[in-house]
């Protein structure tokens, strides 16, 4: 299918013509989808970049060919790298050309078959959409798709000649949208100057979009021009830029956030003045994981002892697993799930010490703390807590200490120098644990390289303690934190994302909860956070923080860590200090469980 770049606007008496465009085509690929032995396979369809065979050609007396040749490349790189950033938007066009790309080509494809199927229809080729959004239901996961919004609008409005406000119901009829994350830095608005050379005729639609919205805003707030600045699609300022999570909110009808909290946040902070205006518009959907991949796959051990006690349907329905609360006195059961869980540690210990050359103690408890590498994730919190492991054990060895396999793992994106400090500054403290003979089989830390799916499958159902540590109103929902309690491993976790409903679910008494929550994160930002009283409070921080300093961790580059102790004391939005005491205490809580193996696996159970 044929996708256009570039180009300008002509005006005629017959409407807008999008023209001189460069023409990239797109090539299906299809993956089939099976569905869980339900007899039905869906399709995946996803799109890849060709240069046409006239590409760079269709003047007559081209004069650098070979250039020309050359330049098909340039065409064909929209498909070429999916960009590695978590949590951060970063305006680069090649990135926005990759969504409109894929957005271009599944509108055409969506349209054509629905112009082709006969249901509820009488002419051979339809060309009324009154019925469209009863036959097609489109998902704006994220912003990323948000182009999709003015391309509808421009085949409706161009191509089809439909009268824009009939255009404006039906695309706001086909469209919901789904808010993935509430952190400034992550939120998509590009330039206008971008937008205008890329997708000229685009850019004119998200104004008159915008102009038609802030009309409607006008007449029911007049004289309120500061609500205008904060609901309109474009930010002035400096750069002109679109907010394209204000496009995808204008132009759905409906939007949710991907867990309770998170929704929360979206419709009483983010998003506010949209939700005093359309309230019934915003609803939460909290996320999920799939038991197939995550239990079955992965952990056929539990999976089968599970069906044993309570039968196979709980595959399909995962709130079946409320009939284990019969099981949880049942001791021959409490060890054989106690009995799986060590199988799994073993095996994985293994392949550490395979991968990693580490001895590690399969009887000690695994302390996973796997995501990608971010700030608001706070690993850092849980490398201040190795570290204060490590002094107690230095400081009295003789004392008894629950010994402890910490396993952090996740990927740093290429741009974002303070995580890959962070993944630093983990093989450090491992470095200097890990060979001090003092500590010896207490305690052993490990960085895990390439986190992937393949590699969660391994480590997820060989976890003890899931580490769901992330400032209370950052992380939105989390999944890693539900495929670690589907495998029997106990969290240790703020009043964060899907936690809060997880907690709720299986009993707060039944998670390690700990730290400030929204209301205490908030309280802190009015009065000011000050990361020094902290410091000055609390003698084991202290100490951790200037073993860091000092270069304990790197004596070769004593001040290799600057920036990051830097950021901690001065310009830490996530308030790792704050939560350091809470967290160490919970800690301790996990550890005087831990040496209960019964009471530990019947929590698991819980």
């Amino acid at each position: 299918l044929p996708v256009h770049f570039y180009g300008r606007v002509e005006h005629a008496a017959t409407g807008a013509k999008w023209v001189d465009t460069q023409v990239v085509l797109a090539l299906p690929y299809d993956t089939p989808v099976p569905g869980y032995m339900n007899n039905t396979v869906n399709t995946m369809r996803l799109w890849s970049a060709r240069a046409p065979n006239d590409f760079n050609l269709r003047d007559f007396n081209v004069g650098d060919y070979i250039q020309a040749v050359l330049d098909r490349n340039l065409a064909e790189n929209i498909s070429r790298v999916l960009y590695p950033n978590d949590n951060f938007f970063e305006g680069k066009e090649l990135r926005l050309k990759q969504e409109y790309f894929v957005v271009a080509a599944t509108l055409q494809d969506i349209i054509r078959r629905f112009k082709a199927s006969k249901f509820g229809s009488t002419d051979s080729v339809r060309t009324v959409f009154d019925s469209f959004p009863d036959q097609v239901a489109i998902q704006l996961n994220d912003t990323h798709p948000a182009m999709a919004i003015p391309e509808l609008m421009r085949i409706f409005v161009d191509i089809e000649k439909l009268p824009w406000n009939k255009a404006w119901d039906i695309t706001k009829q086909t469209f919901a949208y789904t808010n993935h994350t509430v952190l400034p830095e992550a939120l998509e608005r590009w330039p206008v100057d971008l937008v205008e050379k890329v997708l000229p005729r685009h850019l004119q639609i998200i104004y008159e979009i915008n102009q038609r919205h802030l009309d409607h805003i006008a007449s029911l707030f007049p004289n309120d021009v500061d609500r205008l600045r904060r609901m309109s699609l474009i930010e002035e300022g400096g750069t002109k830029r679109i907010n394209m999570a204000h496009l995808c909110i204008v132009g759905s009808h409906a939007v949710n956030g991907v867990a309770k909290i998170h929704s929360e946040i979206v419709r009483t902070q983010v998003f506010k003045d949209f939700a005093a205006l359309e309230p019934e518009k915003f609803q939460n959907k909290t996320n999920g994981i799939t038991p197939r991949r995550w239990l079955l796959l992965c952990n056929p051990g539990l999976a089968e002892l599970i069906a044993e006690k309570i039968g196979e349907d709980y595959v399909r329905d995962l709130s079946q697993l409320t009939k284990l609360h019969d099981f949880v006195d049942d001791d021959l059961f409490i060890r054989e799930v106690a009995k799986v869980k060590q199988e799994n540690k073993v095996k994985f210990a293994l392949y550490l010490e395979k991968e990693y050359k580490v001895k590690i103690n399969p009887s000690s408890m695994f302390d996973v703390h796997v995501k990608r590498i971010h700030e608001y994730k706070r690993q850092l919190m849980n490398c201040l807590h190795i570290i204060t492991m490590y002094n107690r054990i230095r400081r009295d060895p003789a004392n008894l200490f629950v010994p402890r396999t910490v396993i952090i793992g996740g990927k740093a994106a290429p741009g974002y120098h303070m995580a890959k400090m962070i993944i630093k500054l983990i093989n450090a403290v491992a470095q200097v644990v890990n060979n001090d003979p003092v500590v010896g089989s207490k305690l052993k830390v490990i960085f895990l390289e390439n986190y992937r799916v393949s590699l969660a499958e391994k480590v997820i159902p060989a976890t003890d303690l899931s580490e769901q540590i992330s400032t209370a109103g950052t992380e939105a929902s989390g999944t890693g934190n539900m495929k670690f309690m589907l495998n029997g491993a106990l969290t240790i976790g703020t009043m964060d994302g899907a936690n809060v409903e997880m907690a709720e679910e299986a009993g707060e008494e039944n998670l390690f909860i700990f730290g400030m929550r929204v209301e205490d994160v908030m309280e802190l930002d009015r009065e000011g956070y000050n990361a020094c009283e902290y410091y000055d409070r609390l003698p084991e921080l202290k100490q951790a923080v200037d073993q860091i300093k000092s270069g304990c961790f790197s004596p070769d580059e004593p001040d290799l860590f600057k920036d990051v102790v830097n950021m901690l004391f001065h310009h830490d939005r996530f308030k790792v200090f704050a939560d350091y005491e809470a967290y160490v205490k919970c800690q301790e809580k996990v550890s005087e469980l831990y040496l209960n193996s019964k009471a530990w696996t019947k929590m698991v159970i819980r």
